[in-house]
Parts: C-alpha cells; structure tokens; sequence
C-alpha cells in the first residue's frame, strides 16, 4: 500500500477492530487501486480514501415480531446507507442470521463501487437483519417483514432509498414489504426492487444476477482465447443466482457438476439435472439432498462443496460471503479450476484470494461479475417511474449491454495501468475512479 492508504486504513483498524469483514473488504480494495494513488497524488489533499470508507448513515434497530405460538420475537434490523453520490441508495436486503454491522458495512462498500460499473444513476447501500426465515412459516414470515418494514420505511423512498432482495429475500419477503410499505405511506411505486411481476416488477429480474455472472464469464473466457463449450463448473447455492447461472451454463454448452444449500452439495459427473434441481429449490423449499431420491447415481456430501476433491474447470461460488478459505482455494487449483467468477458477494476471503492470485486463476469479482441484479433493479426502478413494463428479451439484451460495459470497464483499467488479465484489480481500479471523479466534482460533502 501507499503512506496514504496504509495511513487510513491503520485509522479504521484502530477505530473498527471488531469490524472484520468490513476491515477486509476495505484492505483488498485499498490494495488494488494502488496504481491510481501512486498517480493521482492530490486524492490525499482531497481527503478521498477517509471519506470512502465512511458511510453517509447508518441505521439500527429493533425488530418485534410475535411467533405462531404467540411469543414475542426479537431481531435486529440494519440499513447501511452508504454512498448517494450518484442517485439513491441502492443495495440488498438479507435476513440471515449471520447479519451483523460489519457485514452489513462490507457489502454496502462493495454495493457503492460495483453500482458505479453498471454506469446507472444509483448510490450504493446494503440492509438486513439477523432473522432466520428459514423453517418459519409464511406468518411468522409476514409478521416479522412487516415490523422490519415499519422501522425501515422512515429511511427509504423512491428519490432516497430503494432496497432490493439479498440472501432470504426473495419475490414473497418483497411483496410483504411493498403491503406495509403502502399501509403506512399509501404509496408503493419504485420503492422496493425485486418485486413479482403482477406488483410491477420487471421481467428477467430472477433471472438477472445469474445471467450477469455467466455473461461476465462468457467474456472473461472468450479474452483468454477460451469458451465455456465442454467445460466442467462447480456452481454453491441452490437459490436464483446459482440456478439461473446453471441454466445459462449448460445453454451455452458447459456441464454444471455441483451445486449445494446450506447442509450439503450434489454431484453429478456427467451433469446435473437442472429440472430436478428447480423442482426442489425454485418451485419449492426442500433440500438439495433430495435430489437423490429422482438421479441415485448422483453423489451427496454433508458440509461445504469446496471441501469435495471434484475435478472442474470453473467456480462459480453463489451462496454467501466468506464461502471459500484458503484451503479451499488451493484444492479447488489441484482440481483443475482455472476459473473462478464470483455470483455470491465477497465470496472468498483474504487466504483463498492469495492463493487463486499465486496459482494464475482468473478471478472475476463480485463487484463486476454478479451486478447484473443490481442492473436490472435499476432498470426496474425507470420502468416504475415511467409506468411501463419491457418485455423479457428487452431486458435481457440491456442486461447483455450492460455487462458488456462492465467487462470493458475492467479491461480497460488493466490495460491502462499494465495489469494484465487482473479483472479484480481492473474492477477495482474502474470504480474507485468513478467514485473518486464524483468526489471532486462535488466538493466536500
């Protein structure tokens, strides 16, 4: 790092010791945009670095709920407003019960810089709570989302705010917050991203994040002189971002070996069944273990999917953050992979990154790879404002375009400052200027 940067991150370790995954998120960044601080010396007279890694606010609150049985429940909620340099807030909601500040902070951070690629007027922000839906049932659900809702709708709004889903959030939390939403302000348009379509969601929104990252990959492929035609990927989670890249994977002529859920993975060395698969994870709610019961020939294992010696070509990590350790990493490289495209966001933590960087993998960053939700989410957001609704093929070729853009944002910022193929460094790199430029023309805000 620079004086500079080594200056204030030392500052946010001293004042956020606990905050590790915040810390960590910050330290990669800061690692990657070296080249831009070495070159543009008057960011330190401009404050830049000690005004990005502060939020504009952040919001914590109570969340009171009652259970089927009657018994007061409660949660804590979060919403991390990070930057609305370039439009409203725009960021996730996660109900996990790993959603703690620091989590929330990292994401927000990562949110902030990869909206910026999608070159789309949105500010980035990330919220959630420590709630667990699963194993809830559809009350408890409702009645936890709404008093979620209640505190969280005094901070949002169509020209302020506008969240979206995130892990445990999908099409059913959203329409239960867009209710409360409207019970309370008797309004509704634009608000929540996400939504089912019948409450004016857009079309190709499920399907987007996973889209995104298979476009990405697609590029990323096609740059080092390679298709994805025969080649073996190893896909974690079972939810939209995972299902949908697979979708798209085996289309586009690769063979999806592996995906997972929370207890356990499936693999299938001639590839997996993908009806199977959304019979049991998009249709309905059961365990990736029952897949099973329609292909036995196909291999179960308890616990992690980056713990199986699986020969594969690409990762695709899709369940959460901090999926893959350095371990990890390494017997993913023994097994072959070359390529690892980020769909979950912070997917790989500090060691599995050293070692994806020391074994020559090509790493494709969530910031870049997985925006494809967050794009469509805006694109959401102006067919609300304009009262329309596009087609699905409408939304799709804009998601192509835009990551497309993206791509060559990443590759572009290589070239520029003789980075090779280093697509995390060019992610990096792109955004940080986007946000730095913002900054200046601004002033100090």
């Amino acid at each position: 790092m620079t004086t500079y940067s080594q200056r204030v991150y030392q500052t946010l370790k001293d004042k956020y010791p606990e905050q590790e995954d915040f810390l960590g998120a910050v330290e990669e960044f800061f690692q990657a945009i070296q080249p831009v601080l070495e070159a543009h010396p008057e960011y330190e007279d401009l404050a830049i670095l000690e005004r990005m890694v502060e939020p504009e606010r952040i919001f914590i609150f109570r969340v009171p709920w009652l259970d089927d049985e009657g018994k007061v429940q409660v949660n804590t909620g979060y919403r991390v407003q990070y930057s609305s340099l370039n439009g409203p807030y725009k960021g996730g909601i996660r109900f996990h019960p790993t959603v703690n500040l620091s989590i929330m902070k990292a994401l927000a951070f990562e949110q902030t810089f990869k909206n910026s690629l999608t070159t789309l007027p949105i500010g980035g922000g990330k919220g959630g709570a420590d709630f667990d839906p699963k194993g809830k049932s559809d009350q408890e659900v409702m009645k936890f989302t709404q008093s979620f809702v209640t505190e969280l709708q005094k901070y949002i709004g169509q020209d302020q705010d506008v969240p979206a889903g995130d892990i445990g959030v999908g099409g059913r939390e959203i329409g239960y917050m867009m209710g409360q939403y409207r019970r309370l302000n008797d309004a509704a348009g634009g608000v929540f991203t996400g939504k089912p379509v019948l409450a004016g969601g857009s079309l190709g929104r499920t399907q987007a994040t996973g889209h995104g990252v298979v476009y990405f990959l697609n590029h990323v492929l096609e740059a080092a002189g390679d298709s994805l035609a025969g080649k073996r990927v190893m896909i974690s989670g079972a939810g939209n971002v995972a299902y949908y890249a697979a979708e798209l994977v085996e289309e586009l002529g690769g063979i999806v070996v592996s995906l997972s859920d929370s207890t356990s993975a499936v693999y299938q060395p001639d590839g997996l069944d993908l009806n199977i698969v959304k019979e049991l994870k998009i249709e309905g709610r059961e365990r990736i273990s029952r897949y099973l019961e329609e292909d036995p020939e196909a291999k179960n294992f308890e616990g992690s999917l980056w713990d199986q010696d699986i020969q594969a070509d690409i990762a695709l990590p899709c369940a959460t953050q901090g999926e893959i350790n350095g371990d990890q990493a390494q017997r993913l490289v023994d097994n072959g992979v070359r390529y690892v495209v980020e769909g979950a966001n912070l997917p790989c933590n500090k060691e599995a990154q050293a070692v994806f960087k020391e074994a020559g993998v090509q790493r494709a960053p969530a910031k870049a790879s997985n925006a494809g939700g967050v794009a469509v989410s805006a694109l959401e957001m102006a067919q609300n404002s304009m009262r329309l609704a596009w087609n699905a093929d409408r939304v799709e070729e804009k998601l192509q375009a835009i990551m497309q853009s993206i791509f060559d944002q990443c590759l572009e910022a290589c070239k520029k400052y003789d980075l090779d193929q280093d697509y995390v460094a060019g992610a990096d790199i792109a955004s940080f200027e986007n946000i730095a430029e913002l900054m200046k023309l601004q002033g100090v805000i």
